[in-house]
């Protein structure tokens, strides 16, 4: 009688040991999946909110183009007061990388970063004399301040013609952009591969 009540405890302790090493186990590939699925489900909710305001962006040249017909129309000064109807306050500038964790060149820097009516947060410059009919770079944050502050992640931008916005690299060949839109590339032209129906390319 004790040798069987022996053994039908050994049995059940090696029944618990084994639960509890798979336990730990399926605790470690939870730890190692979540932030991935999370990251994955951010991403997806950022690429979508560009997508969602493209056409925001659009009806700033058609206000613009409404002021073409005055005389003495200056673009620079034209876009300038359009831009700031449009947006809310001053927000201190903070640091935006690049998707590899380097950090932009002055080309992809901005200062004056303002902040929308639904808490986003958008900065252009132009540049002081007009490139053929490209007048500047726009960056828009989808998310504001709030990190991660990276470069097709959550942070997108529009070259500025004379007549419309143009997401970065929208001329660029699309496995080009898939490079560029992967953790080893810049993210800068995620800002279109998104648009075009990319996705982000570890």
């Amino acid at each position: 009688m004790g040798r069987g009540l022996m053994k039908n405890f050994i049995k059940q302790g090696f029944t618990i040991i084994e639960v509890s090493i798979l336990f730990v186990i399926f605790l470690i590939v939870a730890f190692l999946v979540a932030p991935m699925s999370l990251d994955d489900t951010m991403q997806a909710k950022n690429a979508s909110t560009w997508k969602n305001v493209q056409q925001d962006f659009a009806n700033i040249f058609y206000s613009l183009n409404m002021q073409k017909e005055k005389e003495n129309f200056d673009f620079t000064s034209a876009f300038t007061d359009v831009m700031d109807v449009e947006l809310k306050s001053d927000v201190e500038p903070y640091k935006i990388t690049f998707m590899n964790g380097t950090y932009p060149s002055n080309t992809y820097r901005f200062n004056n970063f303002k902040q929308t009516i639904g808490n986003k947060v958008v900065a252009y410059k132009l540049f002081s004399q007009p490139e053929g009919d490209l007048y500047g770079y726009l960056m828009y944050d989808v998310n504001g301040v709030e990190g991660p502050n990276v470069w097709g992640r959550d942070v997108f931008g529009l070259n500025i013609y004379s007549d419309r916005f143009e997401p970065f690299c929208k001329n660029d060949p699309v496995d080009v952009q898939k490079k560029e839109c992967a953790k080893s590339g810049t993210g800068l032209c995620c800002s279109n591969y998104y648009l075009i129906g990319g996705s982000f390319n570890s």
